[in-house]
C-alpha cells in the first residue's frame, strides 16, 4: 500500500509538471500594447516641443505638433489583435492520461514487480517455515522453500541484526544449499555477536573445517582444540575435531580425537563401529605418508596487480621427462605467499605415484574458470627441474601469462 502511494503522489507530481504551466495567466497583464506605447510617445513629444519653444529654440510648434498627430494616426493599426485564448483545461486531460499509462507501463515492463510480490510472499511464509524447521516430525522441507527460508531470514536480519539465532539458522541454510560464502558469513558474524556460544562457536568451526581455504581449516583446528580443552566430554567438538585432522592430513590428531569419543560413548553405541574403521583407515594412511613434496608460491608484481577475487589454483607436477603430470591438485584462490604439500593421494596414476619420482617439475596457474586446459591470459609460474628423495621443497613465483 506504501508503495502505491508513492506511486500515485509521483504521478500528481509529474502530471502538475504538465498541467499547472499551461493554466498559469498573469493576474496583470504588464506587456504594454501598441497603441499605448503611441501614445506615450506623443505625449512625451508634446512635453519636449513645449520646454523647446519656452527656450526659443523652437518658432513652429503648431505645425510639428499636426505633425505629430499625423504620425500616430498613420501608426495605428487597421484591426485590434485577436486575444490569445487560454487553454482549456480539458485538453491537458489526454497528456495526463498518456503520462500515466506509460509510467505505470514502464514500470510492469522493467521493475521487476513479480520479483517483489514473490519476497513479499515469503516473507509471509517465514513464520510456518519457521516452524517446520525447529519441528522435528514435520515435513522436511524442499530445496526451493529452504532458498525462501534463506531469502526470509536475510530479510528479517535487516531489520534485526543481532539476532543470533537467525545467522545461525541462515548460516545452516547456506550449508544445506550448498552456498559455503552465505554460510561462512552468516556463522561469522554471530561469532562476532557472541564469541562464547557453544552452537555458535561449533556451527562456525563446523563451516571452516568444510572450506577449501587452508587458512580456514586451521583457523577451525585452533577453534576446537579450545573447546576440546575447555569441555573434555563434548562428542561433537572431537568428531569435528577428527574429521579437520583427517582432512589436513594430520593423521595422528585425527587417530587421537576418535580414542577420546571411544571413551565417551557407551559401549552399544552404533558409531562405534564407525569410528573404528575410520582410526584404522588413519592409521593405514599415517603408515604410507612417508613422500611428501611441499610447495611453496608467491607472485610477482604484476601477478599480484591483476590477481581476480575468484578462481582456481590448479597445480601440476611433472618428472621433466614425460609432459603427463605425475600428481595433481586444486585449490581455491588463497591469499599469498602460499604454502601446501602434494603426495601419493594426488597421484594421476596408481603406477606413476609421486614417491617413485627421481626428479621433479611444479607449474602452477591461475585458472579463472577452474579448467586443466590452459586459457590465454592466464598467469602461471613453473619451477626448474630438481632432484626430489621425498622431503624436498620446491619454490615457484607465478610471474608469466599464457599467450
Amino acid at each position: 500500500m506504501a508503495f502505491w502511494l508513492m506511486v500515485i503522489v509521483l504521478l500528481a507530481g509529474a502530471a502538475a509538471l504538465l498541467v499547472i504551466p499551461a493554466l498559469r495567466q498573469s493576474k496583470e497583464n504588464t506587456a504594454a500594447s501598441r497603441d499605448a506605447l503611441n501614445k506615450a510617445f506623443y505625449q512625451d513629444r508634446l512635453g519636449e516641443l513645449e520646454q523647446d519653444e519656452q527656450q526659443g529654440v523652437v518658432a513652429e510648434r503648431p505645425e510639428m505638433i499636426r505633425e505629430l498627430q499625423q504620425n500616430l494616426l498613420n501608426d495605428i493599426p487597421g484591426q485590434q489583435e485577436d486575444r490569445v485564448r487560454p487553454i482549456n483545461r480539458w485538453a491537458l486531460v489526454p497528456g495526463v492520461l498518456v503520462l500515466a499509462v506509460v509510467a505505470v507501463g514502464l514500470y510492469l515492463k522493467t521493475g521487476g514487480l513479480a520479483q517483489v510480490r514473490a519476497w513479499h510472499q515469503v516473507e509471509s511464509q517465514l513464520p510456518e517455515l519457521r516452524k517446520r524447521v525447529a519441528d522435528e516430525r514435520a515435513q522436511p522441507l524442499t530445496q526451493e522453500e529452504i532458498a525462501r527460508l534463506g531469502l526470509g531470514l536475510r530479510t528479517a536480519l535487516q531489520d534485526d541484526d543481532r539476532n543470533i539465532n537467525d545467522w545461525m539458522l541462515l548460516g545452516r541454510v547456506g550449508m544445506a544449499l550448498n552456498n559455503a560464502t552465505t554460510a561462512t558469513q552468516a556463522f561469522a558474524h554471530a561469532y562476532r555477536l557472541d564469541p562464547n556460544n557453544m552452537d555458535v562457536r561449533l556451527g562456525y568451526a563446523e563451516v571452516l573445517t568444510r572450506s577449501n581455504d587452508p587458512q580456514d581449516n586451521q583457523q577451525a583446528t585452533d577453534m576446537l582444540r579450545k573447546m576440546a580443552a575447555e569441555d573434555h566430554t563434548n562428542l561433537r567438538v572431537f568428531s569435528l575435531l577428527a574429521f579437520n585432522a583427517f582432512e589436513q592430513g594430520d593423521f595422528q590428531q585425527a587417530i587421537n580425537a576418535w580414542q577420546v569419543m571411544l571413551k565417551l560413548l557407551p559401549a552399544d553405541d552404533p558409531r562405534i563401529d564407525v569410528i573404528k574403521r575410520s582410526i584404522e583407515q588413519a592409521k593405514v594412511q599415517a603408515g604410507e605418508e612417508t613422500v611428501k613434496l611441499v610447495v611453496n608460491v608467491t607472485l610477482s608484481p604484476e601477478a599480484a596487480k591483476a590477481l581476480p577475487q575468484q578462481g582456481t589454483l590448479i597445480v601440476s607436477v611433472t618428472d621433466g621427462v614425460s609432459p603427463v603430470p605425475v600428481a595433481v591438485k586444486q585449490l581455491p584462490l588463497s591469499r599469498f605467499p602460499l604454502s601446501f604439500s602434494l603426495d601419493d593421494s594426488s597421484a594421476m596414476m596408481p603406477e606413476r605415484l609421486l614417491s617413485a619420482q627421481q626428479q621433479v617439475k611444479v607449474r602452477v596457474r591461475l585458472s579463472l574458470d577452474g579448467l586443466v586446459t590452459p586459457q590465454p591470459g592466464d598467469w602461471f609460474g613453473e619451477s626448474a627441474l630438481q632432484k626430489f628423495s621425498g622431503k624436498e621443497q620446491v619454490s615457484v613465483q607465478i610471474d608469466k601469462q599464457v599467450p
